[in-house]
């Protein structure tokens, strides 16, 4: 606390105006200190809204990202089993079509077989033939 000394009149004016000079710089330098730091707290207080915002956005952007992802993993997983599917029932197909081709042959076999068969008794009939014709050229007198 400060004290001032006294004339017949009071306190000294001049340590008075002195004293309040001092008090009113320094209220002055507080106040434009306060003010500073006033508008440093608004403009952090702004900066801290502005990154809650882009904080905010950020996270609705994971979010968003996450539920794409997901939703991809799914479409490829149900386009990995379609793909499966049409390939067992193309294989299915083509192993149908491959039995057929099969039985078919397997039958054109049996023919060709048969045929063949058929064929060569025939000719074994002809060539009996043939020979019961050379025997009977043997029977025949010589006229040469």
């Amino acid at each position: 606390m400060k004290t001032f000394s006294t004339s017949l009149s009071g306190y000294n004016k001049n340590e008075v105006k002195a004293f309040v000079n001092e008090v009113t710089t320094k209220y002055e330098n507080l106040l434009n200190a306060y003010k500073s730091l006033q508008k440093e707290l608004d403009n952090k207080t702004q900066e801290l809204e502005r990154y809650t915002n882009i904080e905010a956005s950020l996270q609705k952007a994971i979010i968003v990202a996450e539920e794409t992802t997901n939703q991809m993993k799914r479409l490829a997983k149900d386009e990995g089993n379609n793909i499966v599917n049409d390939a067992k029932k193309n294989a299915s197909r083509i192993i149908n079509d491959a039995l057929v081709k099969a039985d078919h042959i397997e039958r054109d076999s049996l023919e060709l077989k048969r045929k063949i068969k058929e064929y060569k008794r025939k000719i074994k009939e002809i060539m009996k033939e043939q020979l019961q014709l050379m025997d009977e050229i043997d029977d025949f007198p010589n006229y040469y």
